[in-house]
């Protein structure tokens, strides 16, 4: 903890995207070119305990704490952050075609609040390349999740086409697909949260493959919009939902820009109601994954407790380092035990 705290301090000198580019870099170099070090790293972080494991579409995952998209966007840091700790990455957001996003300064980092906001609007190398670099790797020693957005340029009405292209491109190269149409940072995507919108797309969606596809929520509908919406999504073919992706309620952040979506510590409480209402209706229907300001195995564990099957997080990873991954993985496995639950599915949904 002492040897991440002194180079956080470093990395928080620069600006957040500047810092994220020389990270990435760095995991880039030791995904590729270094697998003695991510050996080591993975022995020192990557728990693995028969009471954390499930089967999930057929699918093992050792552990229930994964990496939201955002972080490693066209997938070139996959091996790294599995050595980490991480039981699953959601790579992307991937559009068709390569984009570079929207303009700089689109990045800001609260300390004090342990909160991101991001204005980033889906830059990457397109689904091409990422695809390509992910034929290299796939099948992988843990699931791996695209995420895929429509690009900036796309109209509304040309949507579907879109993730038409990348369903195809990525259907046999990921464990599951992540239907992106909650970011703030595409003018218009929200509006694609419509039930004709999501009932055109996944009865598309089920034509073209039986690849699990989930839908990713944002936190700032009204329970009823969510609930009918993840209804539609479920009743038409959808594997299991994500909540929540960021938020525009500004009114959590002090200082906050005006623009672009908040994520970290001051989410958590909006993205656990919205959750939990979720989990009230459809646990037990379809796979429930909770993300959103989760930053402890105590709040891990109360989304598992809710009917979380699996969780993710993004800014935690980023205030606290590595060793949050096996901190919180170790943390459930006790809380599991003052439970009296012996394996993490008899934990799931257990409040409900």
């Amino acid at each position: 903890m002492f040897k991440y705290e002194t180079l956080k301090k470093i990395f928080f000198l620069l600006s957040p995207e500047h810092a994220h580019d020389i990270a990435a870099c760095v995991m880039r170099f030791f995904s590729n070119y270094c697998h003695v070090v991510t050996s080591f790293l993975a022995q020192r972080y990557f728990i693995t305990n028969k009471e954390l494991e499930q089967e999930i579409w057929g699918v093992t995952f050792l552990n229930p704490i994964g990496l939201a998209a955002g972080f490693d966007k066209n997938a070139t840091m996959i091996r790294m952050l599995t050595a980490l700790g991480f039981g699953h990455i959601e790579f992307g957001t991937i559009t068709p075609v390569a984009q570079s996003g929207n303009k700089k300064p689109r990045m800001f980092r609260y300390p004090e609040a342990e909160s991101i906001q991001n204005a980033m609007g889906f830059n990457n190398e397109g689904m091409i390349k990422v695809a390509n670099r992910i034929k290299r790797l796939y099948p992988f020693a843990t699931p791996l999740g695209a995420n895929i957005g429509k690009n900036k340029i796309t109209p509304a009405e040309s949507a579907l086409n879109d993730y038409k292209l990348l369903i195809d491109e990525f259907k046999d190269i990921c464990d599951y697909l992540v239907i992106n149409i909650s970011s703030p940072n595409t003018p218009g995507l929200r509006d694609l949260q419509n039930e004709q919108f999501i009932r055109d797309l996944f009865v598309m969606a089920r034509e073209m493959t039986q690849k699990p596809i989930l839908l990713k929520i944002a936190p700032d509908l009204e329970i009823a919009d969510a609930l009918s919406i993840c209804k539609i999504a479920v009743d038409n073919g959808a594997s299991g939902i994500i909540a929540t992706n960021t938020t525009i309620d500004y009114t959590l952040l002090e200082n906050s820009q005006n623009f672009g979506g908040i994520s970290g510590r001051v989410l958590k409480e909006k993205s656990f109601e919205l959750f939990d209402a979720i989990a009230q209706e459809f646990y037990s229907k379809t796979i429930l994954i909770s993300v959103g300001g989760i930053d402890s195995a105590q709040e891990a564990y109360r989304r598992i407790k809710a009917g979380a099957s699996l969780v993710q997080i993004y800014s935690s990873f980023i205030f606290k380092g590595p060793g949050i991954m096996r901190e919180i993985n170790e943390g459930i496995l006790e809380l599991m035990h003052q439970d009296g639950f012996h394996q993490i599915k008899e934990a799931i949904g257990s409040n409900r």
